[in-house]
């Protein structure tokens, strides 16, 4: 097990990364603060995990919730399932929620957790890449509407994440490249050496060499929690993690939540910041080029769906959290390994680069 630290001074917390990690019950008891405890899982991950954590916790009052399981369900009315169960059991203020899953079971999890009897704690036990290496991390939390993806939430840190690599061996291999987008998404953004070192070792990490995974997933989370201890609320660098991210939601609403996973929107979406980019003449052809074959060899989309037009792919991206005053930003990047949130491009210059 290796142990690093979110620095955000009292709410500080811990993400440990290792194998077998489920079953540890030294690492939940630090973080519970009574003895009732709600496991909110979903119908996939609960048969698979659910009793490795519920043993952990022997000793606890603890509870569980399994919700159906995809980003169709990330919805108002599933998730007003995780308050029957709280209200049902009577759950006082200092209960602790711990979501097992992936990143709809966590944002889900974490908005309950931020919203019932205006904040209790709660506990990331991400069991997919994409929520290992990102979505457990940070404290963003939320549920999605038909009109945009993760518009309604609030930032709620967690007490401590616990990701145990063993899970992924049970991961399908579209999750595992849903999840190597964001992986890839940190060296884009911030570290052209991990970059260089993906590409190096993308044959492994599609193999599941646990090797190569446990260092992927290790400097991820590295580099987000020094990205969040930076700037928590996303007022400044925090919106870098963005990076394919507005062009993703946007594919993701448009084609309907569940019909792409998030990270393959993602991987669409960092090809397409990237020939906008390249339009801007910031990246190169040739680094235009790369950045198409590395996206697309963790098997990941590299263009938008067909069916989705450039002019309503704008419109969809209107919708967007990083919209000031009406004016849409994006992240794009000056160079691979060098990202920058900025509003200064042409519309016709973005057409052009979602045709």
């Amino acid at each position: 097990m290796r142990t690093l630290t979110v620095e955000l001074g009292a709410r500080s917390y811990p993400i440990h990364i290792g194998s077998g990690l489920l079953h540890h019950a030294d690492l939940y008891r630090p973080h519970l603060r009574g003895t009732q405890v709600l496991i909110v899982s979903n119908t996939t991950v609960a048969p698979l995990y659910l009793e490795a954590v519920r043993h952990a916790l022997d000793g606890y009052q603890v509870r569980e919730v399994i919700l159906p399981d995809g980003e169709s369900y990330k919805t108002l009315e599933i998730w007003n399932q995780i308050f029957d169960a709280l209200l049902k059991e009577r759950f006082a203020r200092d209960c602790t929620l711990i979501a097992l899953g992936g990143g709809v079971i966590g944002d889900m999890t974490g908005f309950a957790a931020a919203c019932y009897q205006r904040g209790v704690a709660f506990i990331q036990v991400p069991t997919t890449l994409l929520a290992q290496v990102d979505s457990s991390v940070g404290g963003k939390t939320g549920i999605n509407h038909p009109a945009g993806k993760n518009m309604i939430g609030a930032f709620h840190q967690p007490r401590a994440v616990i990701a145990d690599t063993d899970t992924l061996s049970t991961l399908p291999q579209r999750e595992l490249s849903a999840g190597l987008a964001e992986v890839l998404k940190y060296g884009f953004i911030r570290d052209a050496a991990f970059l260089d070192w993906l590409e190096c070792h993308m044959t492994g990490l599609m193999s599941r060499d646990p090797d190569a995974l446990a260092h992927a997933i290790w400097r991820s989370c590295e580099l987000k929690a020094q990205i969040v201890a930076e700037d928590e609320f996303e007022s400044g660098s925090r919106a870098l993690l963005n990076f394919g991210h507005t062009f993703g939601h946007a594919i993701e609403t448009g084609v309907g939540y569940g019909e792409w996973l998030h990270g393959e929107a993602v991987g669409a979406g960092m090809c397409l910041a990237a020939t906008l980019s390249a339009h801007l003449g910031w990246l190169t052809d040739a680094e235009l080029e790369r950045a198409r074959h590395l996206i697309a060899s963790a098997s990941l989309p590299t263009a938008r769906p067909a069916h989705l037009s450039p002019e309503r792919m704008r419109e969809l991206m209107a919708v967007d959290k990083k919209v000031l005053a009406g004016q849409l930003r994006l992240v794009l990047l000056k160079q691979l390994g060098e990202a920058v949130v900025t509003s200064e491009f042409a519309q016709d210059a973005l057409l052009h680069s979602l045709g």
